[in-house]
């Protein structure tokens, strides 16, 4: 069984909610923090097993919504977690909590990786999100992180959006550019049940164009210098996301905090999404215990989300099994789909954007 080496946390709270998001969270609440915090806390002596983790990441909602104290209640929690000294630690935040004084706690808690939730700069875009940026105060104060020795750092991009051009689109990749940070996360707008897009009926782009828009993305950000590493993920040589490759390499990790996904021993499960039962001790909402097909269904699907694919023997080593008598894959190398290069199978990339459709052929 291999080593589970990576952390996912979860911090519900926003200070204002997005028109698209769809992750578990909430108005930010003082009284609810503090409860939440606690029932963290709690989850994580009662499941965490020891192992050293070399991969952390806190995502949300909005963890740099959290005060100072609730801050230094969550990075005490963590030192119940064993880090090892090569650590990349991932800490999301908005671009309007960005301070010296929560980039000095966080570099003192380890911290060394942010991702910062811009999406756009276009004044359109950012009132159907229901967001705020402004590339001077991006510019500034990625500038400041960079100054005290934080420069890994991601920002996410959003495209596909409501009445959005292809001008507007390239005009935020050069933005983007100019940050030069080394990782650039990108998101075609989806419309899921239950957001505010969706109550509001909001329609998504033609095919079409949202195929165009990604076709843009990866041209500009290849020929910046950005290697195409995972289909919706660019990062500069030796800048991919180490806590993401965990997810996509189908390796196992824990996932702690309301709504969080986790893989141990074998075991999917999915964390409640109600508060109170979550306070309450009740954490795991649902689970999914893998035989062998399945754990060798995820590998694939999860693994040709990467630009290089799956390693043949790689597979073999971990399954005893060929992965070509297991699935069509020649088929679909015939047909165009698929790539065999290097021992590797990876998806045609200029068919990345029908992956899911190749994916259903295959399993």
């Amino acid at each position: 069984m291999e080593k589970i080496r990576a952390v996912y946390i979860h911090i519900p709270f926003c200070k204002q909610i997005c028109s698209y998001c769809d992750f578990c969270k909430f108005y930010y609440d003082k009284k609810w923090a503090d409860e939440y915090l606690q029932a963290l806390e709690k989850e994580i002596r009662d499941r965490y097993m020891d192992e050293t983790i070399s991969k952390i990441y806190i995502g949300g909602g909005t963890p740099s919504c959290l005060n100072n104290e609730e801050l230094d209640y969550l990075f005490s929690t963590i030192k119940l977690i064993n880090l090892a000294e090569n650590i990349e630690f991932t800490f999301e935040c908005n671009l309007n909590d960005i301070t010296e004084e929560l980039i000095d706690k966080l570099l003192a808690n380890r911290v060394n990786r942010l991702s910062i939730g811009i999406q756009s700069f276009d004044e359109d875009n950012l009132k159907f999100l229901e967001r705020e940026a402004y590339f001077a105060d991006a510019e500034s104060k990625i500038a400041m992180c960079k100054s005290k020795g934080l420069t890994n750092i991601n920002i996410d991009l959003m495209y596909a959006l409501e009445g959005q051009s292809i001008r507007t689109l390239k005009k935020d990749l050069k933005l983007f550019l100019k940050l030069d940070v080394p990782h650039i996360s990108t998101y075609s707008l989806m419309i899921e049940p239950n957001t505010k897009l969706a109550v509001k009926k909001v329609q998504a782009i033609s095919e079409d164009l949202d195929a165009k828009m990604y076709d843009i993305i990866r041209k500009t950000l290849k020929n910046a210098g950005y290697d195409h590493y995972e289909v919706s993920n660019f990062a500069k040589p030796g800048y991919e996301s180490k806590h993401n490759l965990t997810y996509w390499n189908n390796e196992e990790y824990y996932g702690f905090g309301l709504g969080a996904s986790g893989y141990t021993f074998q075991i999917r499960y999915t964390n409640t999404r109600s508060l109170t039962k979550y306070i309450g001790g009740n954490y795991v909402m649902e689970k999914e215990i893998l035989g062998e097909k399945e754990m060798m269904d995820y590998e694939l699907i999860l693994g040709l989300r990467k630009t290089k694919g799956i390693n043949l023997k790689h597979f073999y080593d971990k399954f005893n099994v060929n992965l070509q008598n297991q699935y069509p894959v020649d088929e679909l190398v015939k047909a165009g789909d698929l790539i065999y290069e290097d021992g590797n199978i990876f998806i045609n990339p200029d068919k990345l954007y029908i992956m899911n459709e190749i994916l259903i052929k295959l399993v």
